[in-house]
């Protein structure tokens, strides 16, 4: 990878997680070590991070989430997550990605591959401004933000013309974020809009795959997205209790264990 993407890919990271490790930056780029801290320092310089012993954090409110949007993040589920889900993406397809933060986590993956160039590109349909930011300086990805109301609590764009620019887009696929999934309740979340925004983006996809992480499996929030006949592929952690992902492939859901 070159510099200048594995800088931008850095900075991914730092919106899907927070923090950065050294270590976690040489196992996922294959650069040196020395080359990885003279990565941060350059970063740090343009003040773009803030430097720490062994990593960096992030620090520009354009890299930077809501302090209630990263509450009980758990960043190496959701990165395993990330990566199952980027490999469903092949070059020239349109994605759809819902707020929060396992998409993040999915458009930091996505970003961070050098092989989307092909077949013309990669196309992001999001409703999240801090994906969109994420993934602007992209050449080889473009980006279409859906308008809307912006949600503080997640940066989500809600409303009606949302679902007035994505009842005019057909996706290849769509990666759907949830507060809560059941067998029976099937995908949920915590507000009502945010529920109806990804429930038209789910339809609009040819194939819609929620993403999350296992502590939110069994759980059942207050606004429903949708069920098995909506997202006949959910992709969780290897952490998931193995009783509820039974009845998850019971209830006729592919499950992906990343």
């Amino acid at each position: 990878m070159k510099r200048a993407a594995r800088l931008n890919a850095i900075l991914d990271l730092l919106a899907a997680a927070g923090e950065v490790t050294v270590d976690e930056l040489v196992e996922r780029f294959g650069a040196s070590a020395a080359t990885t801290r003279r990565d941060l320092d350059s970063l740090a310089e343009q003040r773009l991070l803030t430097r720490t012993h062994g990593g960096a954090v992030a620090q520009t409110v354009a890299y930077e989430l809501p302090i209630r949007y990263k509450s009980h993040l758990r960043t190496h589920e959701k990165a395993t997550i990330a990566q199952a889900a980027a490999a469903l993406v092949a070059p020239g397809m349109v994605v759809g990605l819902s707020g929060g933060t396992t998409t993040t986590a999915i458009a930091a993956a996505l970003a961070a591959r050098d092989d989307l160039g092909a077949n013309g590109g990669l196309t992001v349909v999001t409703n999240a401004v801090n994906i969109a930011a994420q993934l602007a300086t992209r050449p080889d990805i473009k980006v279409v933000v859906t308008g809307g109301v912006i949600h503080s609590r997640t940066y989500e764009l809600v409303g009606p013309f949302v679902e007035q620019l994505l009842r005019g887009v057909r996706l290849d696929i769509a990666f759907i974020g949830v507060n809560g999934l059941d067998s029976v309740a099937g995908g949920t979340t915590q507000d009502e809009r945010e529920a109806a925004v990804n429930r038209m983006m789910a339809e609009r996809a040819r194939r819609a795959v929620v993403v999350t992480d296992s502590s939110k499996l069994g759980v059942v929030a207050f606004a429903t997205v949708g069920g098995v006949e909506l997202f006949p592929t959910v992709i969780t952690d290897s952490g998931a209790d193995a009783g509820v992902v039974s009845a998850l492939r019971e209830a006729g859901h592919e499950v992906l264990l990343a």
